[in-house]
């Protein structure tokens, strides 16, 4: 396929999407192209957009591609839609936060670091799905684990996990933390995809299979 015609066809996939389109189901729609190829695409479309300064360019967020409006223009873009602010409360926050930098943790995990109960937010949290079961201790109870979500990474519009903020403010002890382990990254040459190489990754849980239904925010606007 001509690479304008499939920078075109990526473009008005992405125009249209609501929610990121990964690499693989943009090689599903075009057929005949590679990962690679489709990855080079987007780039292109960021360089066209940037040099004409448009409001909007392509992000990697949440496993794929989505077309996103510049944050500065979220003012003009709210008062347009008469949307209420879509914020999460402190309690909510603080405990995404801990889920999010600590995962997979069960809820009296939570409670020990927050001092309090945590069951309404937990509930709160699953029905935004920001946060989903992601199995169960192998202990007494099987109390159940807590990790983020897909739409966890879409709404604050992050990458991966490894995008989150450093936590410069505590020191890891103060949430017992595990230890940043060593990493790398290189691109799969079979999927155009940033692949992250870890080390010494320990399992103490029993995976369970779970989807959570998608409709979060991002933290621009999708076009």
């Amino acid at each position: 396929m001509d690479k304008l015609k499939a920078k075109r066809i990526i473009e008005a996939i992405l125009f249209v999407s609501d929610k990121p389109v990964s690499i693989m189901t943009l090689k599903d729609v075009l057929k005949d192209i590679e990962p690679t190829e489709i990855r080079e695409c987007v780039e292109e479309l960021n360089s066209e957009y940037n040099s004409s300064e448009r409001s909007f360019s392509i992000r990697e967020i949440a496993g794929g591609f989505q077309m996103l409006t510049d944050p500065v223009y979220s003012s003009w873009i709210t008062s347009l839609y008469k949307r209420p602010p879509d914020r999460l409360t402190g309690p909510a926050l603080e405990t995404l936060a801990i889920i999010a930098y600590k995962q997979p943790l069960t809820r009296s995990d939570i409670e020990i670091i927050r001092g309090v109960n945590v069951d309404g937010v937990l509930h709160t949290l699953e029905e935004r799905a920001l946060i989903r079961t992601r199995g169960r201790v192998d202990g007494p109870g099987r109390p159940i684990l807590y990790g983020t979500t897909t739409e966890f990474l879409q709404h604050f519009g992050l990458k991966s996990l490894e995008d989150l903020p450093k936590l410069t403010e505590f020191k890891e002890g103060d949430l017992d933390f595990v230890k940043e382990q060593q990493k790398s990254q290189a691109i799969d040459t079979q999927t155009g995809e940033l692949k992250t190489i870890e080390k010494d990754v320990e399992v103490s849980a029993v995976k369970e299979e779970s989807t959570s239904p998608a409709n979060p925010d991002n933290s621009g606007m999708a076009t």
